[in-house]
């Protein structure tokens, strides 16, 4: 076989393939077979871990002395990336709150996980199908919507629908 038997050979594998040439036809390739976005009501990360402390001030000060903890006026803010949507970033909030705080009502136990869900309209109408204590409306702020929910163990769940931007 010669060179250009096996290059008019290639050539026309690759064209009945419609394999793309380079990484710009198989980005355009990518995009346009995107599939629709995913709706469904589901949890899809952790939106932050709360937990009660005797002195929430004293202990934000012994994290950031002790761990390197960078403190607001929450606690501590972890960011990180989507890796379904590598542009977005997500931020897991870390917050310690006076013990006997009436936020965690009316759990009994000593910390709260929030949760970050996607659909949280349609997450509540699943929940309260399959029997979940909702214990308060959606609430909707600039930074997101926010329910309240028991499982079975007593322990409070916050779940948030992040707005757009707040990711």
């Amino acid at each position: 076989m010669t060179i250009i038997s096996l290059i008019t050979l290639l050539t026309s594998c690759d064209s009945t393939t419609k394999k793309p040439n380079n990484m710009e036809d198989q980005k355009n390739q990518t995009d346009s077979s995107a599939s629709p976005a995913d709706t469904t009501p589901k949890v899809t990360g952790i939106g932050g871990i709360f937990f009660f402390s005797d002195n929430p001030k004293e202990t934000k000060e012994w994290y950031a002395k002790n761990l390197g903890l960078k403190i607001n006026e929450w606690g501590s803010t972890f960011e990180s990336r989507n890796a379904d949507r590598p542009d977005e970033i997500n931020t897991l909030q870390w917050s310690p709150f006076k013990k006997g705080d009436e936020y965690f009502s009316p759990s009994k136990k000593d910390f709260m996980i929030n949760y970050r869900v996607q659909n949280i309209e349609g997450l509540v109408i699943k929940l309260t199908k399959n029997g979940v204590t909702i214990l308060d409306s959606i609430a909707t702020y600039d930074y997101g919507k926010f329910v309240h929910i028991m499982d079975k163990d007593g322990n409070k769940i916050e779940l948030w629908e992040p707005a757009e931007s707040s990711h």
